[in-house]
């Protein structure tokens, strides 16, 4: 009897082992050729290379200014010009602070024109700053960052007058 179910279990797991041997084989065809499909689909978006820099020039990325009085309505203006051959549009310009906000051209930029964008720092902050707005375009996905710097002075302290004493 045991010799019986000896034999019942060697020729299961005999032939358990042979039947899984294929499986795994073609488990593994089916794997690579879904990858191979899903890297060769036509039907996905190729995406363009991104260039390098948007084709604008700034005639200076960073502008520094120092002994700014106090409350002041200091503005900082970043003149631009499109180099390339395609309009440009300014997307986002995003400031890295809330004490920093920045006005971009609504308008895209024609080929050869010139732009500015505009940005101004809360001068009730007293003291050493260095801010940066970062700018996107239509034409790159790579940002251009502009930096203001600079050093608010303190409030011009108040003289008390004393009151004439009768």
């Amino acid at each position: 009897m045991k010799i019986i179910l000896l034999s019942i279990a060697m020729l299961t797991l005999t032939l358990n082992a042979s039947a899984q041997e294929p499986v795994k084989k073609k488990e593994m065809r089916e794997v690579q050729v879904t990858e191979t499909v899903k890297t060769q689909n036509p039907n996905e978006a190729k995406t363009p290379p991104a260039q390098e820099k948007a084709p604008i020039t700034f005639s200076k990325e960073t502008i520094e200014r120092n002994e700014i009085p106090y409350d002041s309505q200091e503005l900082f203006v970043f003149e631009f010009k499109n180099t390339g051959d395609t309009p440009v549009l300014i997307q986002n310009v995003q400031t890295s602070c809330g004490c920093t906000t920045a006005s971009k051209p609504v308008e895209p930029i024609q080929p050869g024109q010139k732009s500015q964008i505009s940005v101004h720092y809360d001068t009730k902050r007293v003291g050493a700053f260095t801010k940066s707005i970062t700018v996107t375009t239509n034409v790159s996905t790579t940002p251009i960052i502009l930096t203001i710097k600079g050093i608010v002075l303190a409030a011009p302290a108040v003289e008390q007058i004393e009151a004439p004493k009768n």
